[in-house]
C-alpha cells in the first residue's frame, strides 16, 4: 500500500483483514475514501460485521460485541471495526445512517451471501426519521468547524447534509460527495474546489470561501433538509424486523 492513500489497494486490504478472530460477513472501506475526498495521508477506515459463535451468546461468558484493530501499513493507518451481526441488526433498525452506508459501501473489501442479503434488506430500514441522524452529524461537524479551522469537518458537514437531502427526496443513500454534488440541486458550486484543496492534506486549514458564505450555505442546507424531511415518502418505521431476525438465527446457528 502506497502513502499516497487516495489510491486503495483492496489485496493488501484483503490480507490485513484475513487474520481475524471471528467470521467476518463483509468489510468495507468507509470514511473519506467513501465520501470522496480521501488525502494522500489519510487512514483507511474498514468497517463490517463478523459473527460469534453461539456458545459466545448464549453461555456465561458473552464474546465482543465490537471490536476496533489498528495496524500501520507502509507507515499508512488502517483501521478495522466490526459488530457482530446482533448489534449490526439492531443499528439498521434504528435511525443509523451511518450504519447503512457501512452495509451499503461500493468499496467491497470481502463479501459474503450475508452480506447480500443485508444489501437487499437496507432500503426496509430507510425511514424520515434517518433526517435527525444527518441533521445531528452535521450540526456536531459545523461546530467543529468553528473550533479546529480545518477544512475535513466542513466537507463533512456539507456531505451529511446532502446525504440526508438525497434520502429524504430519493430514498436512495448516496454517501460519495462527488456525486451528491450533481444530485442535489443546492450543493454549492465551490464544493469541487474544497475537495481538491482537501486531496493534499488530511487535515488542511480552512480555505476559500469567506466564513459568512459558508454559515448561510450551511443554514440553507439545514432548512432544505428539514422541507425534504417534511414532504419525504419514506415510511415512518423500518420494516425488516423479521427479516433481520430470520438471517441473524440462520446465520448463528451455523456457526454453532
Amino acid at each position: 500500500m502506497t502513502r499516497d492513500m487516495r489510491l486503495l489497494d483492496y489485496d493488501e486490504l484483503r490480507g490485513i483483514i484475513a487474520d481475524q478472530p471471528y467470521q467476518l460477513l463483509f468489510a468495507t472501506v468507509s470514511g473519506a475514501h467513501l465520501y470522496g475526498f480521501p488525502s494522500r495521508d489519510s487512514d483507511v477506515d474498514l468497517r463490517g460485521v463478523h459473527v460469534l459463535p453461539a456458545e459466545e451468546v448464549v453461555g456465561l461468558t458473552t464474546g465482543p460485541e465490537t471490536l476496533d484493530r489498528t495496524w500501520f501499513q507502509n507507515e499508512a493507518e488502517v483501521d478495522l471495526v466490526t459488530h457482530d451481526l446482533a448489534k449490526l441488526a439492531r443499528l439498521m433498525l434504528r435511525r443509523n445512517g451511518y450504519v447503512l452506508e457501512q452495509v451499503l459501501s461500493p468499496l467491497v473489501v470481502a463479501t459474503t451471501p450475508e452480506h447480500e442479503e443485508l444489501v437487499a434488506l437496507a432500503p426496509d430500514c430507510l425511514t424520515k426519521w434517518h433526517a435527525h441522524h444527518y441533521r445531528g452529524f452535521a450540526s456536531t461537524q459545523w461546530t467543529l468547524v468553528g473550533k479546529s479551522g480545518e477544512l475535513k469537518p466542513l466537507l463533512y458537514t456539507f456531505r451529511v447534509l446532502l446525504t440526508g437531502i438525497h434520502l429524504m427526496r430519493a430514498g436512495e443513500v448516496q454517501a460519495d460527495l462527488r456525486q451528491l454534488t450533481h444530485l442535489v440541486g443546492e450543493a454549492p458550486g465551490y464544493l469541487g474546489e474544497l475537495m481538491a484543496a482537501k486531496a493534499e492534506a488530511e487535515h488542511g486549514p480552512l480555505t476559500g470561501p469567506s466564513r459568512d458564505l459558508l454559515e448561510r450555505d450551511v443554514v440553507a442546507l439545514q432548512a432544505v433538509l428539514d422541507e425534504a424531511e417534511t414532504d419525504s415518502k419514506l415510511a415512518d418505521r423500518p420494516t425488516a424486523d423479521a427479516a433481520l431476525h430470520d438471517l441473524l438465527v440462520r446465520t448463528r446457528l451455523r456457526s454453532a
